[in-house]
């Protein structure tokens, strides 16, 4: 009788291959499929972090597409779900790649639960959050003392409760919503407070300690920081 296989949900980081963790590299080099998010427009970043450990390994490339539509998104999860669940049947150990940590915002999630409601075994496999890597790229900390951190999708409809609050700030995602944001940070005095920091880690990695310096627009993989009280600045 076939062993059922396991699916991984691994973490690599936000673009720097040397964040890898060496669970993560020992899983990949150990995988008989490696399974890759593809949004649909080229970009497989996650791919290239992990390209020297996989070499010529199957790969299942896992539809996500860029999309609120729900409809669209449950059954484009429903589907990969079940490519994977046809792997695991044959025995196959499945890593599914995922930028940053799968716990946090993670498309990956959407799988994990399908896959353990099917009756399979996942685990989850931690990474370097991305605004953990940015912190450190703009050599600041995120959090001291007795200080809150608050992270927040900067696809967020409303972002004043989140300005109020009196904690440091994580915009996640901010590309699209650069512009919002900023407006919002004006109007609640914290521009000032505010650094950036887009495609951490990747060669296209670009570091404004002063979000007033940096441009209107900036890609999908930015990062806003805002940092409260006197070590702010």
């Amino acid at each position: 009788m076939t062993k059922q296989g396991i699916l991984y949900g691994v973490g690599v980081g936000p673009g720097d291959p040397e964040l890898l963790t060496l669970k993560a590299v020992r899983l990949l080099q150990e995988a008989d499929v490696i399974a890759a998010p593809d949004k649909g427009n080229g970009e497989q970043v996650a791919l290239r972090i992990v390209d020297r450990w996989i070499q010529e390994k199957p790969l299942l490339s896992c539809p996500m597409p860029m999309t609120r539509e729900q409809a669209v998104l449950d059954r484009c999860h429903d589907e990969v779900a079940n490519s994977i669940g046809a792997l695991l049947d044959q025995g196959k150990t499945v890593v599914f790649i995922t930028l940053g940590d799968p716990t946090v915002y993670s498309t990956y999630l959407y799988l994990h639960r399908r896959i353990l409601a099917m009756g399979y075994r996942a685990e989850l496999v931690p990474g370097v959050p991305s605004f953990c890597a940015a912190a450190a790229r703009l050599n600041v900390s995120l959090c001291e003392g007795s200080q809150r951190l608050m992270i927040v999708p900067a696809s967020r409809t409303e972002l004043t409760d989140c300005l109020e609050q009196d904690a440091n700030l994580v915009f996640m995602k901010a590309g699209r919503e650069l512009g919002t944001l900023r407006q919002a940070l004006a109007e609640h005095g914290l521009m000032k407070r505010a650094s950036m920091v887009a495609d951490c880690g990747m060669p296209s990695e670009a570091v404004w300690e002063h979000l007033e310096d940096a441009p209107e627009t900036s890609g999908y993989f930015t990062i806003v920081v805002v940092r409260q009280g006197e070590n702010a600045t």
